[in-house]
């Protein structure tokens, strides 16, 4: 029996580090720990990839965390699956689960769709909180940093688009988008 190990993360906000070493002092060796680091909706993931490649009958795979494995239910349903037809075993640090044995597999199932159900939830709240703060006025994303009335100010001047970008320090593309704009009647 070997031991491998598999974190993966969601988000840039998101460390690998605390897994890793969670894995380490489970035992297992730094050259079998394979790790992504993607979106959760990313189905290209190398490190999950390159650990099915090297896992081999009655090896063990570990990993921090249940919704580390997979990106949802079915995604963690097909995995657990895969190895269990490779007798490849998974075991779950921080949730105390194996999917060793049938009670082990039911356990699995259940709590990957409890969350699965969570993240649904925190969607549904991050998604009503955006709402509610659009309603309310707040702006998202980066605010506009060009100065579009001395775009059109410099124009009315008879200066070239690629004059412009020049002496604004812009691209010459956003002076031909600001001048669109303009001229679509769209607001400044």
């Amino acid at each position: 029996m070997r031991l491998f190990g598999y974190a993966r993360v969601s988000t840039s906000q998101q460390s690998l580090e605390i897994q890793i070493s969670a894995l380490k002092d489970a035992g297992v060796k730094e050259s079998r720990i394979f790790t992504d680091k993607v979106t959760g909706c990313h189905t290209d993931r190398e490190g999950l990839s390159l650990l099915r490649l090297k896992v081999e009958a009655g090896d063990v795979i570990l990993v921090k965390k249940l919704d580390r494995l997979g990106r949802d239910t079915a995604d963690m349903i097909q995995l657990i699956k895969e190895f269990d037809n490779i007798n490849v075993a998974v075991r779950f640090l921080d949730d105390g689960i194996s999917t060793e044995g049938s009670m082990g597999k039911m356990v699995v199932t259940i709590l990957s769709a409890v969350a699965q159900a969570e993240r649904q939830r925190i969607l549904e709240r991050t998604n009503e909180g955006r709402v509610e703060a659009i309603s309310n006025g707040v702006k998202f994303g980066r605010k506009r940093s060009v100065n579009r009335k001395k775009v059109l100010a410099m124009k009315a001047q008879r200066i070239g688009a690629t004059e412009i970008a020049k002496q604004l320090e812009i691209g010459r593309s956003t002076v031909y988008k600001i001048l669109k704009e303009s001229t679509d009647g769209k607001s400044l």
